[in-house]
Order: C-alpha cells, then structure tokens, then sequence
C-alpha cells in the first residue's frame, strides 16, 4: 500500500515538475523580492517614526502583514506607515491568493487526478485472454474493425502509448491497453502469443517496428517451445499498412503476413463504382467462388421495367442481389422497378456475366473522359484504374508538389468553375472525389451535381456519419474510407468472409444454422425475419447462385447472404449456431 502510494506521488511530481517549475521559479522570486522590499521600507518609515526594529521583526512584520494575520503587536504611528502598511496588506495578499491556489492545482491537485487517471487503464491483459485482435492505432479505420471483432464474438485489445488517451477511451467503453509500441513487453503483456490477429495501421516506420517485434517475440516462443501452438491454434496473423509502395517489402522482410496499401484499394474500389455507363457489367469482387458486379440499366431495354418482367435469373442464370438508386439500396425482389438512374448488383459466373453483357451492353459515345478531384494516394489509384481500362482522365490538385508524369493534371481549387472547366466537366462520363476532408467533399458533390445533372459522381467519406449527407447532396455512390478498409483489412484475416458491396452493406458466409437445416427458403423467411437475404448456398464444394426457393436447406452447407451490420446482428440472434466457425476466429 505505502509502496504504490510512493509510486503514484513519484509520478504526479515528476510531471508536476516538468510542467510547471518555470513558473513557480519566477512566481518565488517574485515574492522574495517583495518581502525584500518591504522589510528595507519598513525600517526606513519606522526610524523617521522614531522606532527601532530588528530585521527579524522587519521580516516578521512584513509576512504577517501580507498574511492579513495583523498580531498588532509592531505598529505606526503616523499616516504614511498606516497608509504604507495597507498597500504591503492588499498587494500581499493579493499575491499570495494568486500563488497558494496556482501551487496546490499545478503541483498537488491535477497532477494527482492525471495519476489516478493513468493508473485507470489496463497495462495487460487478463490471463485468460486468448484469440483476440490486437489494434496499435485509434482511427475511424480501427473503429470499424472493433465493431466487426464484436460482431464476430473475438476480443480485442487496442495498445495506446498515452496513459490519458487511454483513459479517455477507457471511460468511452473502448478495451485499452497502456503500453509503448517499440517495447516487446508491451506485446508480452497483450498476449500476442495467445492472439489470433495484430494490426498495424501507424505509419510506415512504426508499423515496421511493430511486425517485426511481434514476429520477434513469437520466433522466440516457437525457440522456447516448440509445442506451443496445438494443432487448431496458429501464431498471430499480422496485418500492416503501408503508405509508400517502397514499404511493402521491408514490412514484409519485417515480418507482417499480409500488407495492404488502403489508398490503393479504396482507388481500386471507387474506379470500379464508377465504370458501367455503358451497360456492361463490372466486377467489384469476388465471393465464394461468385463474381459480384454492378451494372447500370440506363439506356438499357430494363429501364421500367420489374425484375419479374425482366427475368434474368431465369433467362441469363445471373444472381440478383440488389438495386442502387442514387444512395437507397433495395433488395431484389420481383416487385422492384428498375428506373434510369438504378444499377443492380448481380451475383454471378463469369460465363452467366458474359450472357448478360451480350444482351444488355451497348456502344456508348462514351469516349468521354473521367475527372479525378484530388492527387492523392487514392486520385492517382483511381487514375491507374482508369489507365487499366483504357481510358482518359484529368486530376484537379491544388498542390503543385503532388503532381506525377503521366495524367493530365490541372493544378487549381476545384470550387473554382473555371478550373472544373478546364478539367473537362461539361464532356466528363463521371467525375470521382477523393480528398480527405468530407466538408469539401459535400460541398464538390453538390456544385457538380448542379453543374451537370447527368453526370455520375463517385464521393469518398472519411467518416461513416457523413455517408448520407454526401448521397444527399448528388452522389451515385459513396465509400466510406473506414469500412472500406477495415473491409480489406478483415477479409485478408478472414479468408473473405466479408464483401463490402457499399458502405455498411456486406455480403458475408455463414456454416449453416441448425434450425434452418432441412427447411426451405420458401418457408424460412430469413429476409422478413432479419433483414438479410440469401445470395447462394454452398454444399459439398459446389455453389448454387439463385438457390431454389422450394429445395431444403443442406446440412453442413453454407449460406452467402448480404445484409448490413444490424442485420447480420440480427441472423445470427434469430438463427443460432450458424457463426460458429467466425467465433472461434479460425
């Protein structure tokens, strides 16, 4: 008790120190100097007073004075000692009721409440933790994978070097660790041998460090004993991020299983939302053995017409997931009208893809060229994704220094008409925004619209809250930086088990539940029930896209559902047992 007592007054006047010492030198000398003053003024007016004091009793007379104690025992006796006695009374006072409260807050009071703060937050981990996810970073990127760890029943633990922040994200629900990312037992004491997942989403240099000291440490538990891993346990999977391309090797050399450049793949991710005015379909990934593309239906045969009308699963075998329509998604049904501004998501072979692209693709006069709205990371993957498909395109950048050989740059304010102008707005196909700050790209989203209504506009949101401002203000699509990349970031942990199809909407897989074994879709009524709808099911190595509404569900199969997070939530609440494989963390 006395010990961590000591520990904690160590603490608190350590900081207290360094903070603050300055200003209680001048504040002492300050006051030194005033005493000075008045004791040498004090025998000066008591000798014209005739009085004769020792400088003892001047000190004496002068502190208990400017205390307002006032003994009366040393007096004047004329009006200039009265009068000078009130002015040493209030200034003393004045001062010490400036000094005594800065000492006691600066060196007593907040230092102590810094210390009971910090001493809030975990500096470890419980010992019985094991299969977690250990983050390094608090971000809107690291958020999401905390709801996503949540979702799949794992733990998580996320390590911040700074004892107040880590209290702050204590008191907010968030599970801390106080610890510094270059000191291996940090990682001892996060239990990275017992965990299932280490991300590393700092900087370069510093994810380098991290790798490489997690991979260090479980080297030296594979040394220490070799059968520390049982057979259904593997050492931590370890995910790093990587800004400069230069990066991804020594990452790799450093240790890190997977590296992923997120600026490369949210780029990738909005050119392949803003391909498709032509009728063809475009793949946006890949699950379970299916292709999952968008296709545009204006000025396609489909436009007015329902998907019962248009029966493509029974004429084309092409898998119908859903319908954008400027931001709103609407599960597919047989009821759902397809309009000029709708694109349907489409689950499918790349043969039944081929089907559909020669029936409903067309020659655009599309030779339209793209515009790109900020050089960045993500403008120029956007740019190469562009260059991939054989198209022309033009980046609006405002910093000179962000320019690269090769695209069309325009260097000026893209608020600025005549800088859009001369980026080629009025003859663009489809115009993508990629700066990092979601007000401007409110504001460019709105301003483009107006300026030309038919135009298809692709936003980046950075954080999730601004998501549907941004289709508010004219976005035909929207990816939230966040869910894109802690989409990217999971599935290379999980084996994609996730598909991010839009912000918030995921296909995922799931072994199938035991109450839903033998039973048919007809008769589940999943989509009523929950909100989620079955894409395909998966039995003995083979997939069923459109399975048969009448066929009973196979034991041991899987299901590849879509839905949102609330959704899932909800699937996995009404049909038990059907996430076992995720929880586990496997």
């Amino acid at each position: 008790m006395i010990k961590g007592l000591g520990v904690v007054f160590g603490q608190f006047w350590a900081k207290a120190r360094d903070r603050n010492v300055r200003v209680l030198v001048y504040l002492a000398i300050g006051f030194l100097a005033m005493v000075t003053v008045y004791t040498v003024l004090f025998h000066v007016i008591m000798e014209r007073e005739g009085q004769s004091f020792s400088w003892v009793s001047a000190i004496y007379w002068t502190l208990v004075t400017m205390t307002t104690l006032g003994f009366g025992d040393i007096v004047f006796e004329s009006d200039l000692g009265r009068a000078y006695s009130l002015v040493v009374l209030l200034s003393g006072s004045t001062f010490l009721l400036a000094v005594l409260p800065f000492v006691f807050v600066q060196f007593v009071f907040l230092p102590w409440m810094d210390a009971r703060q910090e001493r809030r937050s975990p500096r470890s981990v419980p010992a019985s933790m094991t299969g977690h996810v250990v983050l390094t970073e608090h971000g809107p990127v690291e958020q999401a994978l905390i709801k996503r760890a949540e979702q799949a029943g794992l733990p998580y633990v996320l390590i911040v070097d700074d004892p107040l922040e880590a209290a702050q994200l204590h008191d907010q629900g968030i599970k801390v660790m106080v610890g510094e990312f270059d000191d291996a037992s940090t990682y001892e004491r996060a239990r990275v041998s017992a965990a299932t997942l280490v991300v590393a989403t700092r900087n370069d240099r510093a994810n380098t460090n991290i790798a490489f000291t997690v991979r260090e440490r479980v080297s030296a538990i594979d040394r220490d004993d070799p059968d520390a891993w049982p057979p259904d346990r593997k050492p931590a999977f370890i995910v790093a991020t990587a800004n400069s391309p230069a990066a991804v090797d020594i990452l790799e050399l450093a240790g890190a299983d997977v590296v992923v450049q997120l600026g490369e793949i949210l780029g990738a991710a909005m050119a392949a939302r803003t391909l498709g005015p032509d009728g063809r379909s475009h793949v946006i990934g890949a699950f379970a053995g299916l292709k999952i593309a968008e296709a545009s239906v204006a000025g396609t045969p489909l436009v007015g017409r329902t998907l019962q009308e248009a029966q493509l699963r029974a004429r084309l075998g092409v898998g119908l997931i859903g319908v954008w329509n400027r931001g709103r998604f609407e599960i597919a049904t047989g009821q759902t009208t397809l309009h000029e501004s709708s694109v349907i998501i489409l689950a499918a072979t790349p043969e039944q893809l081929a089907a559909y692209d020669r029936e409903y693709a067309f020659e655009s006069d599309a030779g339209h060229p793209m515009m790109v709205i900020g050089g960045g990371r993500v403008g120029r993957a956007v740019g190469r994704a562009f260059e991939a498909e054989g198209l022309a395109y033009s980046i609006i950048e405002q910093l000179e220094e962000r320019v690269r050989p090769g695209p069309r740059y325009v260097i000026g304010d893209a608020a600025d008409r005549a800088i859009l102008e001369e980026a080629g707005i009025d003859d663009a196909g489809a115009v993508v925004i990629t700066t990092h700050d979601d007000d401007v790209n409110v504001y460019l989203t709105l301003y483009c619209r107006r300026l030309r209504p038919d135009i298809r506009i692709v936003s980046r949101a950075r954080l999730d809250r601004n998501v549907p401002t941004l289709y508010r203000a004219g976005a035909d699509a929207v990816l939230s930086y966040a869910a894109t990349c802690s989409a990217a970031i999971w599935n290379q942990f999980r084996g994609n088990e996730t598909l991010l199809i839009a912000d918030g909407l995921n296909i995922f897989r799931t072994p199938m539940p035991p109450g839903l074994v033998g039973t048919t879709l007809a008769d589940a009524h999943i989509y009523s029930k929950t909100g989620c709808n079955v894409v395909a099911v998966e039995h003995d190595g083979r997939i069923q896209g459109n399975p048969d509404a009448h066929s009973p569900l196979p034991s041991g199969g899987e299901l590849v559902m879509i839905g949102d997070e609330g959704s899932e939530a909800t699937f996995t609440r009404r049909f038990p047992g059907g996430v076992s494989r995720r929880r586990q963390g496997l």
